[in-house]
């Protein structure tokens, strides 16, 4: 049994290196790349405001993607991030799939769904036991002790 649980917990952290370190990685390229990935691309796509929008959510991307990764405020990390995939989603990939189709659609989405269904998974279980919130919380109870 305590093997399955390990298993079960370092499966946990797995989800939450992979989920936080594509949104660290992204929010920094954002700002690395800005003609190529922020200002530029957020210009092409049509995003409103794109000088605003564009670092804010590389901002958000590297500050929340952190959190994950390390397992800090996790769930709440989580929501601000399905916020940025779902727009994601709805910029770039409904109208990709009313120009190319659903096949074409399914392919280029493929990170995009795998990042949405990773912060839903990390939004239903939470950190794990490798995450500071778990340390945090064995710090607290034993406090009260």
């Amino acid at each position: 049994m305590q093997d399955r649980m390990r298993r079960y917990e370092a499966s946990i952290l797995l989800i939450r290196v992979l989920v936080g370190w594509v949104f660290l990685s992204e929010g920094i390229q954002k700002f690395l790349y800005p003609s190529a990935l922020g200002v530029g691309r957020f210009e092409r796509i049509g995003i409103p405001a794109p000088g605003v929008m564009a670092p804010l959510v590389g901002g958000v991307e590297v500050v929340f993607g952190i959190l994950v990764l390390v397992g800090l405020l996790t769930r709440w990390s989580a929501i601000p991030l399905l916020g940025v995939i779902s727009g994601a989603l709805i910029t770039t990939k409904a109208p990709f799939f009313l120009k190319h189709g659903f096949w074409a659609v399914l392919h280029e989405a493929r990170t995009d769904v795998s990042m949405l269904l990773g912060l839903i998974f990390i939004l239903i279980v939470g950190g794990g036991s490798l995450a500071v919130d778990a340390k945090l919380r064995s710090r607290r109870s034993h406090a009260s002790d």
